[in-house]
């Protein structure tokens, strides 16, 4: 890789974390005029356009994916309707940079199913650990021993780990079914998008979405903010990464979201922050890097100590 693309990669790698991070606020935005299910149908229909036409643009769709349409179908909810639900439904209840910070626990749900579900993925201390301190600043969010949170924040923490898992299992289910059909990423993505926003059409009323043009700043926040940046280009910029970077690098952007959230939440809409919430942003973010330290260490070792121990080399 060249040094202007190497540029490239990490400018688009910091832009992706911005905006990744700025949709729980355009979320909250939204989430004073409509319900999560207008907003997750605008998220979604949105996004899958720019992902269509990149896709079309690449020659990346082709007839015999069909086969797969019931794996695509599962994808649909569990990537996009279901996750983005549960999201919208999480940053109604919970202030936005709290809810970014609870988004930040998706690799470690992702880990958790890779380990339950895939036999070839390897468990190392500095992943248990990475969970049990991600774990622990979700408690640390919650602190159910205080009883100091109202029912709707703990109902707000439970949409947010619910989303955290539903898009943390899609991984995995993508690894199990889809990961050896040599489908481009890019059509996978397309697929998932357009089937979720046509089961979005039909469940949802779209007629419930027109109050949000009462506020142009909020509109501009769903269509622009949530969807076509947050959705749509993020989806392709995240792509970009993996083939500039690599799988590895490129995950760790996972780490500026939560970042970038509290920080949005905190000096753009006066949120309150905590000490408390400090450390558990700390926490959750420890605990990404020490499981994304242990994934490094297992690629880094020995082919045939790879092979011994019963997990293919990559």
């Amino acid at each position: 890789m060249t040094s202007s693309s190497n540029r490239t990669a990490y400018i688009v790698y910091g832009l992706l974390g911005l905006v990744w991070g700025s949709t729980y606020l355009f979320n909250k935005m939204a989430s004073d005029w409509l319900s999560p299910q207008s907003i997750v149908l605008v998220r979604v229909v949105t996004g899958f356009l720019p992902v269509l036409l990149l896709a079309l643009a690449a020659r990346s769709l082709r007839w015999w994916h069909l086969r797969y349409t019931h794996h695509f179908l599962v994808m649909s909810v569990l990537a996009a309707a279901l996750y983005y639900y549960a999201f919208a439904a999480g940053v109604e209840r919970l202030p936005s940079g709290v809810a970014g910070m609870l988004a930040g626990t998706i690799p470690l749900i992702s880990f958790i199913g890779a380990t339950v579900f895939l036999r070839d993925e390897p468990v190392r201390t500095s992943s248990v650990l990475g969970v049990l301190c991600g774990l622990a600043g979700v408690l640390l969010v919650a602190r159910p021993w205080t009883g100091g949170l109202s029912s709707a924040d703990l109902e707000g923490v439970a949409y947010m780990l619910a989303g955290s898992a539903s898009v943390g299992l899609s991984f995995v289910y993508a690894k199990r079914f889809l990961s050896s059909t040599g489908i481009a990423p890019i059509a996978l993505c397309t697929y998932q998008l357009g089937l979720a926003s046509l089961i979005l059409l039909i469940v949802c009323d779209i007629q419930q979405i027109t109050p949000i043009f009462n506020d142009w700043p909020a509109t501009t926040a769903l269509f622009l903010g949530a969807g076509f940046l947050g959705t749509g280009l993020a989806y392709t910029g995240y792509y970009y990464l993996v083939d500039q970077l690599g799988a590895i690098k490129a995950s760790s952007v996972t780490y500026l979201p939560p970042i970038v959230a509290l920080f949005i939440g905190v000096v753009f809409a006066g949120e309150n922050l905590s000490a408390l919430d400090i450390v558990a942003a700390a926490a959750i973010l420890l605990g990404v890097f020490l499981m994304q330290a242990g994934k490094r260490d297992c690629l880094r070792r020995p082919r045939s100590t790879l092979q011994r121990s019963g997990h293919p080399a990559r």
